[in-house]
């Protein structure tokens, strides 16, 4: 099973957890009486920045034939896609810009260049993803409906053909997000399946009218006899937008110490226990500026799944908090490259595509799913006694004073299932070698009593000729 208790997992009381919870809103609200004219200065550059970049992207694809007019036309319509998906189209949408109070940039108005209505997404998205962050039966994003990304989900046979499903979903990423948006969304309006004309459905239908009519009709017609390059171009430049989409968001959500928990976590859970939900259900990946930007600032998704409508530009000053927090509480902070997030990520795809016989690890202690089982049967110091239980008081590193909680739990649970791995070969390799002693004896034995029968015999022979 996934986590079921996260404050025995954590290593964590209650108090701790509250605590935690309060200095989380303390970062949030230093951030939110800080906001002012430098950030509506930056949401407002990046806007004209984006529309200039796809205006010159446009203007390119429409003045040069060529080879090479092609290639930078679709190169800058691709980087113009990116920006207005990930740091306009998708941030705009959580609300945090709203505070600016400006019709134009306000989650409410803004309609976002993919296939999806934003009204459906952010209904989707914003309740079902934020609110149940990985908790299975509760957050649809959690393989979108196709992946099974956890074994605590019963293998199924068409669980085969996921390696194929998962690159059908990175290439047309527009489209899976938003048929899952429009069933969700079908879904939380309690909408029939039989109802064709249904406001979900009248929604649905007009955002791909018009979205295929702009890349594929409207732009490649005002080029004349240039429509088909042009056409290949906005092709080209959605597929490159749907990948860095894909790659980004499962980065941050399917790599190893992304954790998965169970319905019974939500049972009674307090403002602290969601806090820790987001930070244990949640992976970053290391970027710089540029690449920080084209991510839409979701290279810190641990800081955006904390507090999803503060303005984006503001992740990387609330993730040095963050990991400051982490370190004072002993909590890991996953975080990686971006290959090294991704090849997790990739690997428990096509791992999980297997019946869970072919598995060696269990749903508790497997790298991509692990529970507060994982430590049971393990002697680690990091584990309180019943009596440091009871009191509330967890060990302390005597030395520097500093909480040991989960992650060094998990350190030394690694340690100790090394150690025990080791032991359990070694006790194999005795047995082997007892064994193999046990059969060279018996087959010692056979063959002393074949040399006895064999002589008896002769002697019996020697007998009956005299």
């Amino acid at each position: 099973m996934a986590i079921t208790d996260i404050k025995g997992f954590a290593h964590l009381t209650a108090a701790d957890i509250e605590t935690l919870g309060q200095e989380l809103d303390t970062i949030r609200r230093d951030v939110e009486l800080s906001l002012g004219e430098r950030d509506a200065t930056y949401i407002r550059r990046t806007i004209r920045a984006q529309r200039m970049l796809e205006a010159a992207a446009r203007a390119t694809l429409f003045a040069g034939r060529n080879r090479w007019a092609w290639v930078a036309g679709t190169a800058m319509l691709s980087v113009a896609k990116i920006i207005e998906n990930m740091e306009l189209g998708h941030n705009i949408s959580h609300g945090q810009w709203d505070w600016m109070n400006d019709p134009e940039i306000h989650s409410t108005t803004w309609e976002w260049d993919m296939t999806g209505p934003s009204a459906q997404w952010r209904r989707a998205h914003n309740y079902s993803h934020h609110t149940y962050t990985n908790v299975l039966g509760k957050d649809e994003d959690l393989g979108f409906g196709i992946l099974r990304m956890t074994r605590d989900e019963e293998w199924r046979p068409v669980h085969l053909a996921q390696p194929a499903a998962n690159l059908v979903l990175a290439a047309t990423f527009e489209w899976g997000i938003a048929l899952h948006d429009w069933s969700i969304d079908r879904e939380l309006s309690d909408t029939p399946r039989w109802q064709v004309m249904s406001e979900p459905n009248r929604a649905f239908g007009r955002k791909i009218a018009r979205q295929v009519a702009k890349d594929f009709v409207i732009y490649p017609a005002l080029t004349g006899p240039g429509w088909k390059s042009t056409l290949q171009a906005n092709a080209a430049a959605n597929l490159v937008r749907n990948l860095w989409a894909y790659a980004v968001i499962f980065c941050g959500h399917f790599p190893d110490g992304a954790e998965k928990f169970t319905i019974e976590q939500l049972e009674g859970e307090t403002r602290g226990e969601w806090y820790l939900r987001q930070m244990l259900g949640s992976a970053n990946f290391s970027a710089g500026p540029v690449m920080a930007f084209m991510s839409g600032n979701l290279c810190y998704q641990i800081e955006h799944h904390l507090f999803p409508d503060l303005p984006s530009n503001r992740y990387p000053e609330v993730a040095r908090r963050v990991r400051e927090l982490c370190d004072k509480y002993d909590l890991p902070y996953t975080t990686g490259s971006l290959g090294k997030q991704y090849l997790l990520a990739f690997r428990t795809i096509h791992k999980l595509a297997l019946p869970d016989r072919f598995l060696r690890r269990t749903a508790d202690d497997a790298p991509e799913t692990s529970s507060e089982r994982k430590f049971a049967g393990l002697t680690l110091p990091a584990l309180p006694s019943t009596e440091q239980w009871a009191e509330n008081h967890w060990p302390v590193d005597p030395v520097t004073g500093q909480r040991r909680g989960l992650r060094s739990a998990l350190a030394e649970a690694k340690v100790a299932l090394k150690e025990k791995a080791r032991h359990e070969k070694e006790s194999l390799q005795e047995a082997k070698v007892a064994l193999q002693d046990k059969a060279r004896q018996e087959k010692k034995v056979l063959r002393q009593r074949a040399l006895r029968e064999r002589a008896i015999r002769r002697v019996r022979r020697r007998q009956r000729s005299n």
